[in-house]
């Protein structure tokens, strides 16, 4: 009998272990499945869910990020905005993101209106978001007319492409579209890709979301992450 019930045993654990690896075999092997959010369904006033604010070297009132109705969104009846912020510096950097995927490699992009500020405006996508000191983003400024993109690292930017002499004024929709794989990305305006770079400050996943700089105030429609 002792025999037989040690074998059970045995037989027990080894079963039990062989589950176990394989659903973390499983777990591993699962990818992220894509994000798309057109805000129509979030209330006006509120954040859509699993959504959060920050800031980058904010030391003062930090912007105010709400959905908001708008008939001319792209994907009417709302846009995701972020009201003029009082920042007293270019270094201020607002963000909005959700880690509802975890994003390393794949594609984001996001339709941005630029709606005012006196000191910087316009905005885009940010990824491999980790918090809001440590970032990927990729911006058009209406004000610079230039296509940049960067990435933030404890809470210092760094630029690593620029694309010059871009006139799209304030108040029209433009789309920011990002394809990042291992250490090559490559970002796109209105269909064009401007942008190319090889970096590897941020290796790992993160979140996604949208960025704004100082006063900027700037609305945000049919944002998608498609991870890989």
């Amino acid at each position: 009998m002792t025999d037989a019930n040690d074998a059970r045993g045995v037989w027990a654990v080894v079963t039990f272990c062989g589950l176990a690896a394989a659903a973390i075999v499983r777990a591993e092997d699962a990818k992220p499945g894509p994000l798309r959010q057109s805000f129509s369904d979030v209330q006006a006033g509120a954040l859509p869910k699993g959504w959060q604010a920050g800031a980058t070297n904010s030391k003062g009132e930090p912007a105010t990020w709400a959905v908001a109705a708008d008939d001319k969104a792209p994907s009417p009846p709302n846009v995701l905005s972020v009201k003029k912020a009082k920042a007293e510096s270019l270094k201020v950097f607002n963000l909005a993101w959700t880690k509802e995927t975890a994003f390393k490699d794949g594609t984001v992009s996001v339709r941005v209106r630029a709606n005012a500020g006196e000191i910087d405006q316009g905005g885009g996508p940010v990824w491999r978001v980790r918090d809001a000191n440590n970032y990927y983003i990729a911006r058009y400024n209406p004000l610079e007319k230039n296509f940049r993109l960067y990435y933030v690292k404890d809470g210092v930017r760094k630029q690593l492409a620029d694309a010059k002499d871009i006139d799209i004024p304030a108040g029209t929709w433009f789309t920011v579209k990002v394809t990042h794989k291992g250490d090559a990305i490559a970002c796109e305006l209105d269909g064009k890709k401007l942008l190319e770079a090889t970096d590897a400050a941020l290796p790992e996943a993160g979140g996604v979301g949208v960025w704004t700089k100082a006063d900027a105030a700037t609305s945000f429609d049919d944002f998608e992450a498609v991870p890989e």
